[in-house]
């Protein structure tokens, strides 16, 4: 086949496909594109009528092709795509119109070097098929040539130190063996024995040293190992000094045996001075807190001291003052932040009398309060009876090298400390259980990087990490460490990468990605660095696009999805070179807002967030809020410059300040993740970019055993109901859905769904069959866990058109609705909505680590009860707040955050409207987490950020605050998500739809009160909402405060807070849930209310 066919377009999306179709207005348009679902096959996509039909070419055993076309036309095989194009530009073979007018493939502007030189070139190692045949002649003049080079380079080095027997070895290997071991590369062989030759002459006493030396390595490294078994280097004892094998192998295994003992060496020597089995002995020293105690209003100085090891809080009334009074770990039940004042911190603990107490601390700052919460945590999870952990935490860096070498303190990277939202000082001996670093131009080998990072770690930590991965790809790599005690949970582990340099084939730009299993939690973090330049937008987000289509990570049965969907957790990082986009002449109006520290107009330029809010790219990701200063570009050896302009032949290139570098994450629905650091470092100056943190505190699922019989249990089931996808597509086919998921026991599709026309550009299919799908475990403590994973596909061609996700955890209580955003490649292609209801077993989820810390708001609201005066009374109210990274409301910029999903999922202890108002008890604290237990979203928007003085820009300021209350006021203003039902009342109104089994969904709420008459409803609600506005934090991290949806409003009754009873331990049921009506089946009067079933219970 000739190398160019205008309508061939290789591996061009199904989208775009369309759009170029689309473009061309002519019936019997066509192109061929690679298939995404078969791999080999093609798909021909011809426009009719302004529609898309899609037919598959398929490649036989015997490498021919086949057009699947209609029924009934005989099967025609042809050898080559342009013979099968020639064939069906006749008319009557099967399609729905003959083949016309091809389209053109779009031309690709390539990317250009970024200097005047090209790329620099990694080391190759050329094979057979890389050498092509060439005229004998010139390929003798080429080895006469490459020879006189070699001796002319050789007589111009001093050689003095080299014995001569060896000089002469090499000059007589340069004067005639290299022309035969050219010959023996052109004729593919891949031996060089002239090179042989010369090194095992050169190397002979070295050969018989080795062979001498590495018995006795290898018994001392056996006498290290514990398990006494061979290893690596139990090497056979026939090789002797005249064996066959390379000096350079045999060297490759005499470092690897000295590697494997300076390790082994380290590990025994470490463990018998701080560790018990890879955990730490005796490393986090105890940590005291001056903090102030209200009491009958006069304000008490008093001392917190915090020791992990001895797992005691001390409560001292002076510094040096007695321990008699302490808690152990087990009787400090829960710690309560206040979102009012920020260093504010409530503790609740159970007293000898097993009563709870309740005391309330306020500390120096909100970094002082969120260190001695971490510290709490890890004494917590110190002494945790529970054998598998159930939260980790995740340090993340990223760092452009510059080409030049590390410094030899680093430390500031890994403990989170410069500008931005870093940890305080009290929080610096407490590890991470991750540390995934990727950087870019990286001029070290692979070992001594490893080696640099895992000594640095050591130093802070006296941990020796372990090594899960690490993959380079040129000078990008990422390596990923983590704690000794963890690697029997680590599994999966796989690496891979993309090149997105020029014409994609150079790998001077592109990414590495690493992912791997952790106990029943999937991760995945990608490494990338994208096309430079101000002007190369576009061509950034065509890098991430190819990044996100072919990067090979994750589990490999997931096929239809692509990396933004394999991973319960996924974390995007590099040199992304996205900048700031203002006009050159701006450069120095820059640089004074960067000192002054008002970074928030220089962000709405940011090429990233802009490209983020149109959708382009990272769609669903989230970033936490940017508050230190542009990573790039400065003048190396100082941060207190920006060297924004570049002299170049062709005149003056301006790299205007910018944050290039930057760390995003993108997590499935209802699971804890938690940002508690994003900033980057002072001190580390070797490279024009400084070095990048981030921090996140990450909910983990254990490897699951099930405490009942799996025998006796009752089957557990997954509801699928009522589901309607809108797509975005001009294609002509049916569609199915796929349902994926690791808690099935095999992937299950639906029938084929029923087209209605919608608007232009887009079709609704509905599936009106219920799903139902088997898990393999019907323990909740299990099920609530798991997600499942949402395919919309075509019957013509088996390609996705779309990919979601929906979290069990949000039918946990009863049926509910959901909302989810499709997406394929990056792009948004649609939505799906529908209905899930969970069955599972008898059983109790316990608490997770992440539960023992809540958040409460303390503000005073307006109770107006019956009859009662509004201005009568105020009260101090804990308001049933969500995280908004489990609820799908997030603040970002002063806008909500479309995340891709919302539910219509009740809080547990959610009132019913119309219910009276009682004042709640002090303690009272509503904010839950995904297990329904009180949830801590500790950073994300909730803790202050506190930037550490820098000569660059001076003391820290509030400049960048001003007018906080009109700003918030005008900003954030809490904008629910879409609900679903609100979608699908006005699908119900189609007069083209049929009938469709839907619940009644007017309330969800497992409540014991029974709901009002409908009068005492409000008939709009929502014209009393009132936007919560959240206070800014002192580090001017109010923007990205998570929203805090208020139950206060004026002229609506208060809710009454009442605690739900837990009908799992009750034969109890409050009320049934009416199930879905079978097509055809009247509904209830609209003013019924709908009723909930028992929560964890199958519908009998």
């Amino acid at each position: 086949m000739p190398s160019y066919q205008p309508w061939c377009h290789g591996n061009l999306t199904r989208s775009k496909a369309e759009v170029l179709l689309s473009t061309a207005e002519r019936d019997g348009s066509f192109l061929i594109r690679d298939s995404e679902s078969i791999q080999g096959a093609y798909a021909l996509c011809v426009l009719y009528q302004n529609c898309v039909y899609t037919y598959r070419i398929l490649p036989n055993e015997e490498r021919k092709l086949s057009v699947q076309a209609s029924d009934g036309v005989p099967i025609r095989f042809f050898s080559m795509l342009p013979e099968l194009v020639e064939a069906y530009y006749s008319p009557n073979m099967g399609l729905i119109t003959h083949l016309q007018y091809p389209v053109q493939r779009e031309e690709e502007v390539e990317e250009a070097p970024e200097s005047n030189l090209p790329p620099q070139l990694p080391p190759r190692n050329f094979g057979a098929n890389d050498v092509k045949d060439t005229d004998p002649r010139f390929s003798e003049l080429a080895c006469n040539s490459v020879s006189e080079t070699y001796l002319t380079r050789l007589q111009h080095m001093d050689l003095s130190s080299i014995p001569e027997e060896h000089q002469i070895a090499i000059q007589e290997y340069f004067r005639t063996s290299i022309s035969s071991d050219a010959d023996h590369a052109q004729n593919g062989y891949p031996t060089l024995p002239g090179l042989k030759k010369l090194t095992m002459s050169i190397c002979k006493n070295l050969n018989s040293e080795i062979s001498r030396v590495l018995p006795t390595l290898d018994a001392f490294q056996r006498v290290l190992d514990q398990q006494l078994s061979p290893g690596i280097g139990h090497f056979p004892k026939h090789m002797s000094a005249d064996s066959g094998q390379f000096v350079s192998f045999r060297l490759e295994q005499l470092t690897k045996l000295l590697y494997s003992i300076e390790d082994k060496a380290k590990s025994f020597v470490f463990e018998s001075v701080g560790h018990e089995g890879g955990h730490r002995k005796s490393l986090i020293p105890p940590v005291v807190f001056e903090v102030k105690q209200d009491s009958l209003g006069i304000s008490t100085k008093m001392f917190l001291k915090v020791d992990v090891e001895s797992g005691k809080l001390y409560f001292k009334k002076s510094k040096d003052g007695p321990e008699d009074k302490y808690f152990v770990h087990n009787k400090i039940l829960q710690l309560v932040k206040s979102q009012k004042m920020h260093a504010k911190l409530a503790i609740t603990v159970e007293t000898e009398k097993e009563k709870t107490l309740r005391k309330e601390f306020v500390f120096d700052n909100t970094k002082k309060r969120e260190g001695f919460c971490q510290l709490l945590q890890q004494m917590k999870n110190k002494h945790s009876e529970k054998l598998e952990p159930d939260m980790i935490t995740v340090f993340v860096g990223t760092w452009n090298m510059g080409n030049a070498g590390a410094p030899h303190n680093i430390n500031s990277w890994f403990q989170c400390k410069g500008q931005g939202k870093t940890r305080d000082d009290t929080a610096d001996q407490i590890p991470h259980d991750f540390y995934v670093i990727g950087s870019q131009e990286d001029p070290l080998g692979e070992r001594e990087w490893s080696d640099t990072v895992k000594g640095v770690l050591r130093n802070i930590t006296n941990i020796s990490f372990k090594q899960v991965a690490i993959h380079t790809l040129w000078n990008i790599r990422i390596i990923v460490l983590a704690k000794p005690e963890h690697e029997n949970r680590i599994s999966h582990v796989f690496s891979d990468s993309v090149k997105t340099g020029i014409a994609n084939t150079l790998g001077n730009k592109g990414a590495v990605g690493v992912s791997f299993m952790f106990n029943g939690t999937s991760f995945g973090f990608v490494n990338s660095h994208l096309t430079s330049g101000s002007e190369k937008k576009l061509r950034r987000n065509q890098n991430y696009i190819n990044i996100l289509r072919f990067l090979n990570l994750g589990d490999k049965k997931l096929n239809p999805f692509d990396i933004t969907h394999r991973f319960t957790h996924l974390f995007w990082l590099g040199d992304l070179n996205y900048r700031v986009e203002l006009p050159s002449t701006e450069a120095e109006y820059i640089v004074t807002k960067i000192k002054q520290q008002q970074y928030q107009e220089l962000l709405s330029r940011d090429q990233l967030s802009m490209e983020r809010d149109d959708g382009k790219v990272f769609l669903h990701f989230e970033e936490e809020e940017i508050t230190f200063a542009p990573t790039y570009r400065f003048e190396r050896d100082t941060r207190e410059k920006y060297a924004y302009t570049k002299a170049k032949a062709t005149g003056t290139k301006y790299n205007l300040p910018s944050w290039c570098d930057r760390v995003l994450r993108k997590s499935y629905p209802l699971v804890h993740v938690v940002c508690q650091a994003y900033g980057c470092t002072n001190d580390i100056m070797t490279s024009d970019h400084s070095p990048v943190f981030a921090s996140f505190e990450v909910g983990v699922a254990s490897q699951f055993v099930s405490k009942q019989d799996l025998n006796s249990a009752p089957g557990g089931g997954i509801q699928i109901m009522n589901c309607v996808a809108i797509l975005s597509t001009k294609s002509k086919t049916k569609f199915f859905i796929e349902y994926h998921s690791s808690c099935l026991e095999k992937t299950v599709k639906t029938s084929e769904g029923e087209n209605m026309e919608h608007m232009d550009g887009s079709i609704k299919v509905w599936f009106g069959n219920q799903v139902q799908l088997t898990p393999i475990i019907s323990d909740p403590e299990y099920l609530l866990d798991q997600h499942i994973l949402i395919c919309v596909k075509s019957t013509d061609c088996d390609e996705s058109y779309g990919e979601g996700c929906v979290a069990l955890r949000a039918a946990q209580f009863c049926y509910t609705e959901f909302q989810i955003t499709l997406t394929h490649h990056g792009e948004k292609t649609g939505t799906l909505t529908g209905g899930i209801q969970l069955h599972t077993s008898e059983g109790k989820p316990t608490e997770k680590l992440y539960d023992f810390i809540k958040v409460e708001k303390d503000d005073t609201v307006t109770s107006k009860g019956k009859g009662g005066d509004s201005n009568k009374s105020s009260v101090t109210q804990a308001l049933d707040i969500s995280n908004p990274n489990y609820m799908g409301v997030s603040f970002q910029k002063g806008c909500v955050i479309d995340k891709g999903w919302s539910y219509s999922m009740p809080p547990k202890n959610s009132p019913m409207f119309g219910q009276g108002s009682k004042e709640p008890k002090k303690g009272d604290v509503g904010s839950r987490s995904p297990t329904g237990k009180p949830l801590n979203p500790t950073g994300e928007g909730e803790q202050a950020s506190e930037m550490f003085d820098n000569p660059l820009y001076g003391a820290m300021g509030k400049s960048h605050s001003r007018g906080k209350d009109q700003d918030h006021q005008q900003k954030d203003q809490l904008i629910p998500p879409d609900p679903f039902f609100t979608s699908s009342k006005a699908a119900d109104a189609d007069s083209d739809r049929p009938p469709m089994p839907t619940p009644r969904n007017r309330s969800f709420t497992c409540s014991e009160t029974k709901p009002q008459p409908p009068n005492q409803i409000s008939p709009n609600p929502s014209v009393y909402k009132k936007p919560v506005v959240p206070s800014r934090s002192e580090g001017g991290m109010g923007l990205n405060r998570p929203p805090l949806p208020s139950k206060a409003r004026p002229g609506v009754p208060e809710p009454q807070i009442t605690k739900s009873r837990d009908y799992r331990d009750s034969s109890e049921l409050p009320c049934k849930l009416r199930l879905p009506a079978r097509p055809g089946q009247p509904q209830p009067p609209k003013d019924t209310y709908s009723e909930v079933s028992k929560p964890g219970r199958s519908v009998k």
